[in-house]
């Protein structure tokens, strides 16, 4: 069946949702690493240190390379790519499945990074140039899918993978073979229709100078810095907290851990159309500031409370990303792939070196001590004064 082209200018709700789709494939897959920490934990015989090192190597392959693809895609697009980065994460996934050392597993999550590393800048880019110019919607439902992806991954490994091992990491290569079809599929739309929906894209633009520019996007990774350090904290450690503190079993952990996840899948459907109608500036306020009441009360609450409180935690702060994306893609017209690697690649980073960062400290330290230090980062959230007021949400335009 042949694709026919589509008008750029409307909202290409079924390649947004296509792409959506194939985000939660990557991201379920790529969750298995962290799901997977408590048992590898034990079968290898690792510390914390180590642990967070295995998370090291797979946030920070993606992050160095992400923004070198964008930067090259941005000047020679590469539609097929996304199923070449879906084919990454296949063969890293076998590499877990049937590692027999601690190097193979640093292998395998090196290799599950690199896919990665593809994936991001130009899936976002496809997202961009469907979303007929309701940016902040589109971004977020590209996001979500990621979201329910890493939500879904400790689920799978808590009644998959832990109760049948680690080689039953290998089934999940059907589901990279399910994501390759369709991003070949996603290649095709995207090819015949990239030249139109740049124009679009970039027209309009915004224009500021060149140091007000540099300026805001220090600002815009500081406030990223804030957010996925926090997140890595629980997404990396939140298991190990659950079962130290309270004493729940790793099942019961991990479930928790879906929790909070879902909490931020569903957070981020709300960011894209708040930054659509508020403006990203508000959402970028509100996501951040709006979370450090329930993560300063986060280290000193009971059980239930603590699962309350994760919750809120993923609901505030997971609206801020796309709304970052999007207030950077503005800032930075013309370079949507380089500022999606650079933005998806420095999340990643932060993840990484947070994770190992943080392991080091909880073998020094302890988990909950963590937690104590942590509950302080969204205090950042108040450079955001020092962007300039551009993007304002369709909210303002009216009144306007």
């Amino acid at each position: 069946m042949r694709i026919e082209p589509q008008k750029a200018e409307t909202t290409v709700f079924g390649i947004i949702m296509a792409i959506s789709f194939c985000h939660m494939l990557n991201d379920t897959m790529q969750s298995l690493i962290p799901a997977l920490y408590p048992m590898i934990k034990d079968s290898y015989a690792l510390d914390f240190t180590q642990i967070g090192l295995l998370g090291l190597v797979f946030q920070v392959t993606a992050s160095l390379l992400q923004p070198l693809v964008g930067i090259y895609t941005d000047k020679r697009p590469l539609p097929y790519s996304l199923a070449v980065g879906m084919a990454c994460t296949l063969t890293g996934l076998l590499l877990l499945a049937y590692a027999h050392s601690y190097w193979m597993l640093l292998v395998g999550a090196g290799t599950i990074g690199l896919g990665s590393s593809i994936f991001h800048p130009e899936s976002s880019r496809v997202a961009r140039l469907a979303s007929g110019g309701r940016h902040g919607l589109a971004q977020s439902l590209f996001q979500v899918g990621g979201n329910f992806g890493t939500a879904i991954g400790p689920l799978l490994a808590a009644f998959i993978v832990l109760p049948r091992g680690q080689t039953t990491v290998a089934w999940f290569s059907g589901i990279a073979l399910l994501g390759m079809m369709i991003l070949w599929r996603v290649g095709i739309w995207y090819s015949q229709n990239r030249v139109s929906a740049t124009r679009r894209v970039n027209a309009g633009a915004v224009t500021l100078p060149r140091n007000r520019v540099i300026a805001s996007i220090a600002v815009l990774a500081l406030l990223v810095l804030s957010k996925h350090l926090y997140m890595t904290s629980l997404s990396s450690y939140y298991t190990f907290y659950m079962i130290e503190r309270f004493a729940v079993s790793v099942q019961q952990a991990q479930v928790l851990l879906f929790v909070f996840l879902g909490a931020v899948a569903v957070g981020t459907v709300a960011g894209g159309p708040m930054s659509d109608w508020f403006g990203t500036k508000f959402v970028i306020w509100f996501s951040i500031l709006g979370a450090l009441p329930f993560t300063l009360a986060l280290p000193y609450v009971g059980y239930e409370l603590t699962i309350v409180l994760t919750v809120f935690i993923g609901l505030i702060l997971a609206s801020a990303f796309s709304a970052i994306v999007v207030f950077a893609q503005e800032l930075v017209p013309g370079r949507v792939g380089m500022i999606a690697g650079l933005f998806f690649g420095f999340a990643f980073g932060v993840g990484g070196i947070g994770a190992a960062v943080l392991g080091v400290v909880a073998d020094h330290k302890g988990i909950t001590y963590v937690y104590n230090i942590c509950s302080y980062l969204p205090l950042l959230g108040l450079l955001t004064v020092l962007l300039p007021d551009i993007g304002k949400g369709r909210r303002h335009k009216l009144k306007g």
